[in-house]
């Protein structure tokens, strides 16, 4: 996955340009606040933060959140935010999976965009997610339903080509998260990996940590 950090490192500091990125970091957080209530009173982790589309649109609506990423070029944009805008309730972490790192902190809500096909072992995350979680938090997992490889043009360092939802809310259940469910969240509209525009669904799932 080294290669693939790399690339992210390179691409960091134009991520932002993309129009569909910004529709699609506001189709998603509209569709989180829709399904779950978020208050002043809640700490949010954003794993796979990137430059912070999500957290930034996040944080004026709850009391904290924090970013992790395993790009240290995202996540030196994302700062360069932070500061500019003078934000308190906002922090990032560099994070690892494959060096062996493991999430710490205790979070309300812990969401993910488009981050998981790009995480090879994908239960062993979901167990740390659980960890992390206080009782009664919420995980939310958006990213692409099944699209046969098409969706990237180059698929280095991507290991799921989308998700089944079925199986993915059985991987939720068998981490401990209980009333699970997922809807629709957006679409993103791009050339597939042919060049020929197509239309990728992109899928909210979320789980719930049940109350000591």
């Amino acid at each position: 996955m080294s290669s693939e950090k790399r690339d992210f490192d390179k691409y960091a500091a134009s991520w932002d340009e993309n129009p569909e990125r910004i529709k699609m970091a506001d189709d998603i957080v509209q569709a989180v606040s829709e399904q779950i209530a978020l208050t002043p009173e809640m700490d949010v982790m954003d794993f796979g933060c990137g430059t912070g589309l999500l957290a930034l649109r996040l944080q004026p609506r709850v009391r904290s959140v924090t970013g992790v990423d395993i790009s240290k070029g995202m996540l030196d944009v994302f700062n360069a935010k932070i500061a500019d805008l003078k934000l308190k309730n906002v922090s990032t972490a560099l994070v690892d999976l494959d060096r062996g790192d493991l999430l710490t902190g205790s979070y309300d809500l812990v969401l993910s965009n488009m981050t998981l096909h790009h995480i090879k072992e994908i239960k062993p995350l979901l167990v740390q997610f659980y960890k992390v979680m206080a009782p009664g938090g919420h995980l939310c997992i958006s990213d692409l339903d099944l699209e046969g490889g098409k969706f990237h043009e180059d698929n280095a360092g991507v290991f799921h080509f989308g998700f089944d939802r079925a199986a993915l809310q059985e991987d939720f259940a068998k981490a401990g998260f209980g009333d699970v469910w997922n809807i629709t969240a957006t679409e993103r509209v791009k050339p597939n990996s042919s060049g020929e525009m197509e239309r990728f669904s992109i899928f909210l799932m979320i789980g719930r940590k049940r109350p000591d």
